[in-house]
């Protein structure tokens, strides 16, 4: 588990493929490895990654080719710079939301702009996850730990104040980029919750319109 506070900006020192897998190599930067063991998880852009190999500046994981394909790390290549995260410990501090480090899926920037000391972000996400996402509700783009402040469909803003720009990989964010997006676990619960028995139903996808006017959830 995560915070989606961001410890470190680090960078991709070398990717080796391995079949339809691949080897990474992470400088850590500031991030201090001192307490971090082989088989430990650190996300990488908001990605739970294992370390295989401890380096003095930085660690090796394995990435499957479950995981290129479905987050945004089949864009990532020597020199591009990433977001780390080492996991919660017991006496670490929630200053973000839980986060999984499972990746639910790859969004794109649509548009940004300044406002104020602070940048704007429009960001869509895929339309799947669209019924996950509120405003004010918490959201993880590539492992960042961030408040939507408006949503319009399957597009959120975000308002990035200039310490998240300076401490993230944001400031390079612009028109086109994709993002690793992971939603709250809250919302995903709650959804196979209210589905109740049905939830152990092959083929039952989540909450629909017709599900919630069966059940009384909306009014006539």
């Amino acid at each position: 588990m995560f915070t989606g506070i961001i410890e470190s900006v680090g960078r991709i020192s070398r990717l080796e493929p391995k079949g339809s897998d691949a080897r990474i190599f992470v400088e850590t930067g500031k991030l201090d490895l001192g307490d971090v063991q082989l088989g430990d998880s650190i996300a990488v852009n908001g990605v739970c990654l294992t370390a295989v190999e401890l380096l003095g500046n930085g660690f090796v994981a394995d990435v499957s080719g479950e995981t290129l394909s479905r987050t945004a790390f089949s864009q990532l290549k020597a020199g591009s710079a990433v977001n780390l995260e080492k996991a919660l410990t017991p006496t670490t501090r929630l200053g973000g939301h839980m986060v999984s480090g499972h990746v639910d899926g790859v969004g794109e920037v649509k548009s940004r702009s300044e406002d104020g000391r602070s940048v704007h972000f429009r960001i869509q996400a895929p339309d799947e996850l669209a019924r996950y996402i509120a405003e004010k509700g918490s959201i993880t783009v590539d492992g960042i730990s961030l408040t939507v402040n408006g949503v319009d469909g399957a597009i959120f803003d975000l308002n990035i104040v200039p310490h998240t720009l300076l401490e993230t990989t944001m400031e390079s964010f612009q028109v086109g980029t994709r993002v690793n997006l992971e939603v709250d676990l809250i919302a995903r619960y709650l959804e196979r919750m209210v589905l109740g028995d049905r939830a152990a139903e092959p083929g039952v996808e989540g909450i629909s319109m017709d599900f919630l006017a069966e059940h009384g959830f909306l009014g006539k």
